[in-house]
């Protein structure tokens, strides 16, 4: 059974960091790309970041690049999400998620359909 599990999340001031985990097993990791997308409330899921699955691209959506950094530890089969400079618009339930083939490009790295397996999603709020 593919299980992915994020971990990490939480209360947050603006201006605060958090780091958020995707554990995953069941699946072959290093055949995946992982990317986390958020969902804040009465908005659309979003996609946020991804890697590869050799880990030599990632893509990060424009209203977080130089704030998140995405990261992967294959040792360990799993993908981490750093967040700098946290503020109200980043609240959101974070996923993540694992495809074969996915973030492999900046025009479809965010293609939803591309992501066979998910996460339950974490919620992350942060107050001003």
């Amino acid at each position: 059974e593919v299980q992915l599990a994020e971990s990490g999340g939480g209360l947050v001031q603006a201006g605060g960091s958090l780091r958020l985990s995707c554990a995953a097993s069941g699946l072959p990791f290093k055949n995946n790309a992982i990317a986390w997308f958020r969902r804040a409330s009465g908005k659309e899921r979003e996609g946020v970041a991804c890697i590869s699955s050799s880990g030599e691209n990632t893509y990060h959506t424009d209203s977080v690049k130089g704030r998140f950094t995405i990261s992967r530890d294959d040792a360990k089969a799993s993908v981490s999400l750093q967040l700098n400079s946290l503020n109200s618009e980043d609240t959101a339930v974070y996923y993540c998620a694992a495809g074969v083939g996915a973030c492999s490009g900046p025009y479809y790295s965010f293609a939803q359909f591309a992501y066979e397996y998910w996460g339950p999603g974490i919620q992350v709020t942060v107050s001003s």
